[in-house]
């Protein structure tokens, strides 16, 4: 608002963390603008998030009105990836939204950290790129040299490692400890990619990549999604997972607009299947389809029209055989199962769930479908630490599955421990990663220091 009412006309460009404060802010401005009265500028506030439509995005680029201004909130994507014509004044709290992953859990964390030295440059530098411009940094110079790293922690660096090092593997390359990265990534995530690759039967207990491996090196996904999908030919539904597994490869599908949250769950409502959400993602794409694949379709059910595209052009590129089954979601959830059943989790007598293999607690995301429907058991894509251990994208299995899709990982447990009704349920994992001695292991075969190279 300073700078608003008195600096030279240029418009503002200011960086948060996420949707979330962006919204906020949006809403505070509006209302201090409104309260000033007419008789000050036009301040013309457009946010910019991935969460937005196209269409909202694209305001960005207009032309300010003569005798307005134009304010832009945005995340970090506005530091390299957009170019907005117009910005003579830079705000820079100094942080950002960052994904990080850790390998211990298997779990991704949204976590808010100071911006690198390079960052805060990049940012400065989108102010006065068509003339004389001003840079606002809500940090002390001792704050910018003392606490800020020189440049950003590189993705591989924080990020799961299975699909890359599968690629490596298909490429022949097996000795990944001394494989020169150009940043190596830290051992105890390459580890637990190879831990989850030969849970995939993609790696054998030499490490060595199996025939099945090589198929899902073949597909530019993560390996769970590549597994699920060839899992889906044999059990005759490969139609309808090649598109969830082309939903799960866009970021975001459902809008949620401020002003309307309530009329959009209630669209996204109608959607919703019993089993969860990578059925009610297919929903969500075959009622596009039967609608022509329409924009207006999408603009009434609060749904990105240019994600929906996106999705559409993954389909088309996988070439697959197209099975269906024909409503039969038994077969589809069992597909899922065959790519995710690391990530099974049992209901918790006391609160949430626990995952089988760590005994994590999480809980079930409150934009699911399946949120305070209470399944026994599921199986979920992803983990994210925010307020709290998240699962995105659930759906429910039966327990039998996981022995049936991954009997080199999990049995059922000893009848002569547990009583006869919890033998049907009662799954455990075959090995402990944690357990001491061998904590390194793949398998349950102890190998000599020289073999046990190969996993590295």
């Amino acid at each position: 608002m300073q700078i608003h009412l008195s600096e030279p006309p240029g418009d503002i460009l200011l960086f948060l963390t996420g949707q979330e404060e962006i919204d906020t802010s949006c809403e505070i401005l509006f209302e201090r603008m409104k309260a000033l009265g007419p008789k000050v500028p036009e301040l013309i506030i457009i946010p910019i998030y991935s969460a937005l439509p196209s269409e909202v995005q694209s305001r960005v680029f207009e032309p300010t009105p003569p005798g307005a201004r134009k304010v832009v909130i945005a995340t970090n994507v506005a530091e390299t990836s957009l170019t907005i014509p117009g910005i003579y004044y830079v705000i820079d709290p100094g942080f950002s939204k960052q994904n990080v992953y850790d390998p211990r859990l298997g779990m991704d964390s949204l976590v808010v950290m100071p911006i690198s030295q390079a960052q805060a440059r990049q940012r400065a530098g989108r102010a006065g790129r068509t003339g004389p411009g001003k840079c606002y940094r809500l940090y002390t110079e001792a704050a910018y040299r003392n606490e800020m790293l020189p440049t950003s922690i590189p993705d591989i660096q924080r990020t799961n490692l299975a699909q890359t090092i599968l690629l490596l593997k298909a490429m022949g390359i097996n000795d990944l400890l001394s494989f020169d990265f150009m940043d190596p990534p830290p051992a105890q995530t390459m580890l637990t990619a190879l831990e989850a690759l030969y849970a995939l039967s993609a790696l054998d207990d030499e490490g060595l990549l199996t025939r099945l491996g090589r198929k899902m090196a073949d597909f530019p996904m993560e390996p769970p999604l590549a597994k699920m999908l060839i899992a889906s030919v044999e059990l005759g539904c490969s139609e309808e997972i090649l598109s969830i597994v082309a939903m799960l490869s866009v970021q975001t599908v459902f809008y949620r607009p401020k002003e309307k949250q309530a009329q959009a769950d209630s669209k996204k409502a109608k959607f919703h299947q019993p089993e969860g959400d990578h059925l009610t993602l297919l929903t969500v794409y075959n009622g596009w389809k039967a609608a022509n694949f329409s924009n207006p379709w999408c603009y009434e059910n609060f749904i990105q029209a240019r994600s929906m595209r996106k999705a559409q052009d993954i389909r088309k590129q996988y070439k697959h055989d197209i099975l269906s089954a024909a409503r039969d979601y038994n077969r589809v959830r069992k597909a899922i199962c065959s790519g995710f059943f690391r990530n099974a989790a049992k209901k918790d007598p006391q609160e949430g769930y626990k995952t089988l293999v760590e005994g994590t607690p999480v809980y079930i995301h409150p934009s699911s479908a399946l949120f305070n429907r209470n399944p026994e058991w599921l199986v979920y894509n992803e983990l994210v630490l925010t307020t709290r251990e998240y699962c995105h994208n659930v759906t429910t299995i039966e327990p039998k599955w996981l022995v049936e899709v991954a009997p080199q990982f999990f049995k059922v447990a000893d009848v002569n421990k547990i009583s006869k009704r919890k033998k049907q349920e009662k799954i455990e994992p075959l090995f402990n990663k944690y357990e001491k001695p061998d904590e390194w292991r793949l398998s349950k075969v102890k190998r000599s220091a020289r073999s046990s190279q190969t996993f590295g």
